[in-house]
């Protein structure tokens, strides 16, 4: 009898699936510049290539946007700012640059955010060597936590490659969540993660097509290099 419990056991093994835990040890990935300076794809639309805000305007949806704009490079200022056409499912390529605060701490320390879909936030900030939670750089606000800190110091370039599928709704209801992988700096931190709604974002509702709105938060982020490739 104990020999057929052992074969028993034996053979379950080889079928069932092993939980492997990640090494505690394991050094994190470091940032890196993989996609930094990305051209857009043929099939891409371009957002910001440095010459001129003609694809942006307020958040009023109709107001041109003022955003200071020298050598290539946005800066915030005078209020959040949208995409003029709005777009649902894509691939997003977007390069940030974070002051140096020193002096500040938290929320005050070089943010802003990247609200996909007009209503999911993508937080800016100076993250650089902290133990992140769910308001740091890379996280969707108040829902997911990066898997790693991929954050430069501030005053460096950092980029954000997003893909990005809208919410589906039925009879008025959401019967699927939107969804978002993000790949900061070169690294996979969100894989495939539901999402809702975050405050302070666009004026669409979930399921709907919606822009692209950057935050002012009353810190000089800089952006640039702004495209994505719209997804059937």
């Amino acid at each position: 009898m104990r020999s057929r419990l052992l074969a028993l056991a034996a053979s379950l093994l080889l079928i069932a699936p092993v939980a492997r835990s990640e090494d505690p040890s394991a050094s994190p990935p470091k940032p890196n510049d993989a996609t930094l300076g990305l051209k857009p794809t043929s099939d891409a639309v371009v957002l910001l290539d440095g010459s001129s805000l003609e694809n942006w305007v307020k958040t009023d949806g109709k107001t041109p946007a003022d955003w200071p704009l020298s050598d290539g490079i946005m800066t915030v200022g005078k209020g959040s700012i949208q995409t003029a056409k709005p777009f649902g499912k894509f691939q997003l390529h977007l390069e940030f640059n974070v002051p140096y605060m020193p002096k500040a701490s938290g929320q005050g320390r070089g943010n802003s955010g990247v609200y996909l879909g007009g209503i999911y936030e993508l937080q800016v900030l100076d993250s650089y060597g902290l133990k992140l939670q769910d308001n740091d750089c890379g996280a969707i606000y108040k829902q997911v936590v990066p898997k790693y800190n991929a954050c430069k110091p501030p005053l460096q370039w950092q980029t954000y490659d997003v893909t990005f599928h809208k919410a589906e709704v039925k009879d008025g209801k959401v019967v699927k969540k939107a969804r978002v992988t993000v790949v900061q700096n070169g690294i996979k931190t969100i894989d495939d993660v539901e999402i809702s709604p975050c405050p302070a974002g666009a004026n669409n509702k979930e399921g709907e097509d919606g822009p692209l709105l950057l935050q002012d938060h009353g810190n000089p982020v800089q952006y640039r290099n702004i495209w994505y490739k719209p997804l059937d």
